[in-house]
This record gives C-alpha cells, structure tokens and sequence, in this order.
C-alpha cells in the first residue's frame, strides 16, 4: 500500500480540528482586511482632504459647512458644488513648491508651474499662461482647510477603530490557531505513544530506546512548532500578500505586476531551501535521535562504565555525535543567513529601483502618471508587503525542520503494528500443547527445531538447558511476542493464532529474572492501575508471598513511593512484587523466567514459598537456572540447541544418568569438569 506524504498526513491531522482552524482562518481574513484598509483611507484622506484643496473654486451667494471666506466672498470647491447652486465665477487655488496661491480666474490644472513677482506661470506643451496670483497666508491656507477637517478627524478615527478591531480578531486568530495546535500535537502523541505499544517487541530489540524516545518527544515538539508558528505565519503571510496585490491592483496595474516578480522569487528560494535544508534536516534529526540513544546507553550502564574507568571513551562516542550535530547544524546556520535579512532587503531594494525606475522624471503631479495619494498607498503596500515576505523567509529553517521531524514521526507509525483486540475472553484451563513446532527470529535460523510437548492444567513444567538452548524463545512462542513459522501451539485445544495476542495474553502472568518495577507506589506496581483490581486483593496478593514483612516497617507501608526500576529496593523485595503482580491478574498460565537466578539462598527460601502459593491452581512454565528448585515439577524438559533431548520428572532424570543428571551434579559441586 502505498504511503501518503508526509504534508498529507499533516493536512489530515489538522482536518480533525477544522472548526477551529476555520475559525481562526476567517478571524485572520477579518483582521487582515480590516488591517490593509489603511493606506486606502489614507489616499481618501490625502486626496480628498489634503491635497485637495489645490482645485477650483466657485463663488457663491449661500453659506453652508462647505463655504470658504476669503477677501470677503464665499468660495466652495468644485467638487462640492451641488448642481442645484449657481457658481458667480470661478478662482483656483494652485501649489508651487511648498507655497499655495490663489488665482481670481479658471486656470488649468496640469503643466509644470512657476511664480515671480506676482505672477504664476503655468507651462503647458502648447500654450503658456501668466495671472496675477496672491500667495496664501497660514491662517488664509487654514481657513480653506478648515471645511474638511470633520472629515479628516472622522477618517482618522476610523482607520484607529479599524486597527483596534483588527487586533482583536488578531488575538482570536492566535489564541484559537494556537489552541488548535496544541490539541494537533496532543492528539499526535497520543496516536503514536499508541501505536508504539502495538509494534511487535521485534522492532525494540532492533532499535535501542533512546532513538523511539526522541521521536515522541522531540520530534513531536519540532511538529508542534509548525502548527503553532510555522503554519500559523505561512497562513498570514499568504492571507497578508494577497490581500496586498488585491489593493496593489486596485491601485495601478502596472505598477502591481512590476511587483509580481518577488513572488517567483520566493517561490525558487523556498525549493532550493527545501532540498538543501532537507537533507541537513535529516541528518541533524538523526544524529539528535543517535545522542539520545547513546546518552540513554551511558545513564543506565554508569556504573559499569565507572567501574570499568571507560568515561573517556563513552565520552569519545559522544564527542563524535556532537561533531556530526554541530557540523550539519553550522551548515544550516549558512543556509539560513543566505536568507532573512539579505534576501528581503535585496528584493524589497530591487522592488523600489523598479519603482524609481517606473516614475522616471517629472511623472508625479495632477497629469502624471499616479497622484500623489495612490504613490504614498502604493509605498505604504509596498512596504507592508515586505514584513510577510520576511516572515516567510525566516520560518523556513522551521518549516524543513519540522517537514523532516513528521517524516520520521510518520515512518514509525508506518511500521507494521499488531492488531489490538479487548474482546474479553473466558479463561481458559491451561491445557498446552506444542506440536511439532519451529521458529527462527530471523525466519532462517532456527532456534527451535521441532518442539512438542503437553502440559495439562494445573501442572508445573521446567525448561532447562545451557544458554542458547531455546528456553525463552518458548516462553516467547507462547507468549506470542513471536509468531512460530511451524507447527502448532494450543491452548485448551484451540490453536493460538486464532486468538488476538491481547486474548491469549489476558490470562497469563509472567515473572522475570529481573523484574521491572515502574515510577509509582508499591500497590501501583501489583496493580498495574488496573481498576478491576482493587486495593485490597493488591494487600492480600503482597501479604500471600510474604512481602508484607518487609513492606510494613516502611513509613508509608503499601502507599511507598518507588523510583524507576525499584533501585531503592533489593532485587528479592523487587521478586516479590512482581510475584504479587502475577497472583493479583490470577493467570491461568504463569511463566516464571529464571525467577530465582539473581536470589541470595536465605531470600530463596522465602520466593519458593511464595511460589508455592502462586503456581496453585495455574498451570506453570518454569525456565530454571537452579535445578533444586524444580524437583517437585510434573515435568522436566531438557534442551540443547533448540530440540528436547530429554523428558521426565527428576528423579527418573536422575535415574537416567543423562544431561540432566550431568548438570544436577555439576551444580551440588560433585564434578569438577563441565561433559563434553
């Protein structure tokens, strides 16, 4: 089946929460249109109001809000006239540098102007005009002003509701696209911490822990920035450029395609840096994953490795990872500084030399080829546009991060997992049969060579053998950590395979050599948070092995805290925990894997008879290491080298003078050669 790409697989966990993102989406529309109506009205506000006194003139009889006083007669601008007033002639009001004149006569508009000594000159390509021209005072300049300041103040608090309103429908933007993000990631975690307790234990004999961990933290973390920020800024920018070339557009055409040629721009940049930073990505996540797995190695073996004095070599194969971090992390940096700050400023310096370049001479002004207020809103957008091509340009070192940090999150979901079935399930009585059955970890070196035995419920089979021998590939078998390539396996006279690994699991206990004990209480540990199980069968359980005499003379009795791994405890007060574990499930099989190879013999003492009373009404595969402790067993299977070459109970073992008998009598010390 082929596999969706790694933006895909990101779109669909976004999907999941999409009314929130829409909601955020629409609020960044709002806040951006409301943000981008700014330079329009300042144009307004420069044309009509500002640079728009320097127009025509009428005189009238009539005052209104619209009607100037000047040398004793009313004047009104052009465009304020109403067709129903009668105009009793026409003056003009004309800018020559910084100055403003006023001209008793209708004089054209366009044309390049001049004034000396009373007279202003206006110069056009076939005619030249001179009148006599008053220069305007400040207080006379004010007094035409005067009418359109209720419009300038009302424009001006307009556009400063505008931009609160857009801020708050910014701040609902953030904090729903945030939250949103934040639920992304949850969800993500949740999804993979899930599926990693599906993987088969295959994948974490081959993968050492360090490395998964990396992936469902800090991967996952990488990821959680591109929906907080990455996304969440690629989203405004584009929203934000967009609507820009929008009111470029409205502006001036021309103008708005000469500005076009920064989005290819941008566009070749991002590919370039996605296929260089990709790989640098890569390897960068990779090695971060290889630290992790090596700083993991070294905590758990400290004491070997200060025992054995190897710190300056465990800190060597450290030096050499970080070498590798630093290396390809520097060449990131190079990457990145090619970018922010000296691509933007090239462009945006490229983009206003066209502009220049644009206007030529003399091309401002009421016949040229913009006004004055469309070239304040075109710069004002044109530097606006900058601030998102900015934004986009640094969030790339984020954005191929995170790309390649989903890439390896969605590769270990990729793998196969096992499927989960909690059908609940009867129990089962015990019944065992293994026929015929072989099995190689690698599906061609076999470790079990036809294997075929029968336990009937309620007995006690041991598994004996030298290392390497297939005691716990059996357990494995049976367990179906492992899947057998041949034979069969029953329980109770049904094929195991029929059974989901959850339902043939769901009534067996396991004990091993070393047991785990997990952060939590002592009860937690026999619990395992099981709700089924209360409080009181978890005591009774503790009490039935014999664990109580140690648990009571601590302070806080069974409600003990206990670190990972129970390092503040001894490995018998550790067994026999686990012990009480496995009596607390009330499995139908329980497994004990060389559950008494690590004991001192006074703390033996004490495990056996708590192993009396947890193989009672089970039936119980032992895997031993210390022959003494199975002679009460129903059976007794040897093996050597993944076959059964002998079978019986110990005394007719014994009697046999076989392997067995060999390995009874190497242990009680009476030979002093290993057999050949």
């Amino acid at each position: 089946m082929k596999q969706q790409s790694t933006e895909r697989r990101l779109f669909q966990y976004a999907f999941m929460f999409k009314k929130s993102v829409a909601i955020g989406l629409i609020c960044l529309i709002v806040a951006v249109g409301l943000e981008l109506t700014g330079p329009f009205i300042a144009k307004h506000l420069i044309e009509e109001h500002i640079v728009g006194i320097e127009t025509q003139w009428h005189e009238v009889t009539k005052e209104d809000r619209w009607t100037v006083s000047y040398d004793h007669k009313q004047y009104k601008r052009d465009d304020r006239l109403s067709s129903a007033e009668e105009s009793r002639g026409v003056a003009t009001i004309l800018q020559v540098g910084r100055q403003y004149y006023f001209v008793d006569e209708e004089v054209p508009m366009t044309g390049s102007r001049s004034f000396a000594n009373g007279q202003l000159q206006v110069e056009q390509s076939d005619q030249s005009i001179r009148v006599d021209a008053n220069q305007l005072s400040l207080s006379e300049l004010y007094s035409f002003f005067k009418p359109e300041q209720p419009s300038i103040y009302w424009l001006l608090a307009l556009y400063v509701v505008l931009l609160l309103v857009a801020a708050c429908f910014q701040f609902i933007h953030t904090f729903v696209l945030q939250k949103a993000s934040n639920r992304i990631i949850r969800k993500m975690r949740d999804d993979l911490f899930s599926h990693v307790q599906r993987l088969p234990i295959s994948y974490f004999v081959n993968q050492p822990a360090g490395k998964i961990v990396a992936r469902i933290t800090n991967d996952t973390e990488a990821i959680r920035e591109l929906y907080v920020k990455v996304l969440a800024t690629f989203v405004t920018s584009v929203f934000y450029m967009t609507g820009i070339y929008v009111a470029l557009f409205l502006l001036d055409v021309k103008l708005a395609l000469l500005c076009l040629v920064v989005v290819p721009i941008i566009f070749i940049w991002m590919k370039v840096y996605k296929y260089y930073g990709g790989k640098y990505n890569t390897v960068v996540r990779s090695t971060v994953s290889d630290m992790n797995g090596n700083i993991n190695e070294a905590i758990q073996g400290m004491s070997i490795i200060q025992a054995f004095r190897q710190e300056k070599q465990t800190s060597q194969d450290f030096e050499k990872l970080n070498d590798k971090h630093f290396f390809y992390s520097r060449k990131l940096v190079k990457l990145s500084a090619l970018t922010s700050f000296n691509l933007v400023n090239v462009i945006r310096n490229i983009a206003f030399v066209g502009l220049i370049w644009y206007f030529g001479s003399g091309s401002l002004g009421a016949e040229g080829i913009v006004t004055v207020g469309v070239l304040y809103a075109f710069v004002d957008y044109l530097n606006r546009l900058f601030q998102p091509v900015t934004d986009l340009v640094n969030q790339l070192p984020q954005l191929e991060q995170a790309r390649v940090a989903a890439g390896r999150v969605f590769e270990l979901m990729n793998e196969e997992g096992e499927k989960v079935s909690e059908t609940p399930m009867k129990r089962y009585k015990g019944h065992i049969e293994f026929n015929d059955v072989s099995f190689a970890y690698n599906d061609k070196d076999y470790v079990l060579n036809h294997i075929s035995f029968e336990v009937k419920p309620g007995e006690t089979a041991a598994f004996v053998g030298h290392t390497g021998s297939g005691k716990s590939s059996i357990m494995n078998v049976l367990f179906r950590f492992y899947d057998h390539q041949k034979g069969t396996v029953k329980v109770d006279q049904q094929s195991i395979n029929e059974w989901s690994r959850q339902q043939i699991r769901s009534h067996m206990g396991i004990v091993l050599q070393d047991p785990f004990i997990f952060s939590g209480t002592i009860l937690s540990n026999v619990t395992m948070n099981d709700k089924s199980i209360s409080r009181e069968m978890a005591i009774q359980s503790l009490k039935a092995v014999g664990a109580d005499r140690f648990i009571e003379k601590l302070p806080q009795q069974y409600d003990t805290p206990v670190r990972e791994n129970g390092d503040s405890m001894s490995m018998g007060e550790r067994q026999l925990i686990s012990f009480a574990r496995a009596l607390a499930f009330d499995p139908a099989i329980l497994i004990l894997d060389e559950a008494t190879a690590n004991i001192d013999t006074e703390t033996e003492q004490l495990i056996q008879k708590a192993l009396d009373v947890l193989k009672q009404g089970r039936t119980t595969l032992v895997i031993a290491h210390r022959l003494s402790t199975i002679k009460q067993a129903d059976q007794i299977f040897v093996l050597d080298r993944g076959t059964i070459i002998e079978r019986g109970k110990h005394e007719a073992l014994i009697k046999k003078g076989g392997k067995y008998h060999h390995m009874y009598k190497m242990q009680q010390g009476a030979l002093k050669e290993p057999a050949v």
